[in-house]
């Protein structure tokens, strides 16, 4: 997995797998909310995303009142947050 980041918008290519992808994401993410309140993610590629990046998302959103949106490349990923009701939440889209 590889993020980057330019002003609210934080980008990740490769599938998200390891506890290490989640305090890269964490770190990442972080850095870009001390700054900004509302954030755009670009998921590119990855074909899951683990349980704990899913919570810390709703985390930063239910109790941190950040406003992310979230925009998915792979329609396997996409349906797989739209099965566990997450697509409002994190107000996901399907890109090409």
């Amino acid at each position: 997995m590889e993020i980057s980041n330019e002003t609210n918008t934080v980008t990740i290519t490769g599938n998200i797998k390891s506890i290490n992808d989640l305090q890269v994401i964490i770190s990442t993410i972080d850095s870009v909310i001390a700054s900004h309140k509302s954030i755009i993610i670009n998921i590119k590629d990855s074909i899951s995303i683990t349980s704990s990046v899913l919570g810390y998302l709703n985390k930063l959103i239910l109790k941190d009142g950040i406003n992310i949106n979230i925009n998915i490349g792979d329609d396997k990923l996409f349906s797989l947050l739209d099965d566990l009701n997450l697509t409002q939440i994190l107000k996901v889209r399907k890109i090409s």
